[in-house]
């Protein structure tokens, strides 16, 4: 059986420049089985409803401005998949949510820039799940859970974000070995809560974590780690890292 996972995907420019987090994405992909295709909600595809990606070739979308030309000429060509996405459909329709298909949504970059450092070839098809962020972190995990069989059929369940995420606190000039402290101590809290199981305390992370809103002006970054959680199992942290000061460049399995 396949884990879930929770990639922290930081800027855009981790396709170019994967630092410490490319090698760990690409030793991960090599440690797990082929999956036979991969479901990812992804931060950047925000929405009030619950949507799910329906193209069967779907577009890379360089969702972003401001970057060198290099990097809008990535491609990411991974076939999308309409029996997968129609079978989530069923799924979370039968734990009582109202999903709906998009037949025109492209890969944004929360989707293709890990997907680009594990499985480069772009040969496994990809479906995305959309984020319905204002309702919160119980919601992503019952999306989560509702999806967690799909594992179990050789798919590969992802949540992309990033642990912290305040892009008005970065240093860019800051070197790996500079974490802020606030933001080291939001991480640790959430990992101490993802290994005791606490899940209250983590739906309530604007409440009781330190530095939550300082990590997380908004929390769309963090709300897949809630999709991950509720596919998966037992916790275990893949990588750990900070890049540019404050953004943190986590990566968790649940098997």
């Amino acid at each position: 059986m396949l884990p879930s996972l929770f990639i922290s995907h930081g800027s855009p420019m981790l396709a170019l420049q994967p630092g410490a987090s490319g090698p760990a994405l690409e030793r991960l992909a090599g440690a797990l089985p082929r999956p036979k295709a991969i479901v990812v909600m992804s931060a950047h595809w925000e929405s009030h409803e619950l949507l799910v990606s329906g193209s069967p070739a779907p577009e890379t979308w360089h969702d972003f401005g401001g970057f060198p030309r290099e990097l809008f000429a990535v491609q990411y060509p991974a076939p999308g998949n309409p029996a997968l996405a129609r079978q989530i459909i069923e799924l979370l329709a039968a734990d009582g949510l109202e999903p709906r298909l998009d037949n025109q949504r492209p890969f944004d970059h929360g989707t293709w820039v890990p997907l680009s450092l594990m499985y480069p070839a772009a040969d496994i098809p990809v479906v995305q799940v959309s984020l319905p962020s204002h309702m919160g972190p119980a919601l992503q995990t019952r999306i989560g859970q509702a999806l967690g069989s799909l594992r179990t059929e050789g798919v590969l369940l992802i949540g992309s974000g990033s642990i912290t995420h305040n892009l008005g606190e970065l240093d860019w000039r800051a070197g790996p070995e500079s974490i802020e402290p606030w933001a080291r101590e939001f991480r640790d809290w959430v990992v101490d809560k993802l290994s005791t199981q606490d899940e209250a305390a983590l739906h309530d992370y604007r409440q009781q974590a330190p530095y939550a809103v300082r990590s997380h002006p908004s929390d769309e970054h963090l709300l897949p780690l809630y999709f991950a959680r509720g596919a998966g199992g037992q916790f275990s942290v893949a990588h750990q890292g900070f890049t540019l000061g404050a953004l943190g460049m986590d990566i968790y399995r649940f098997d």
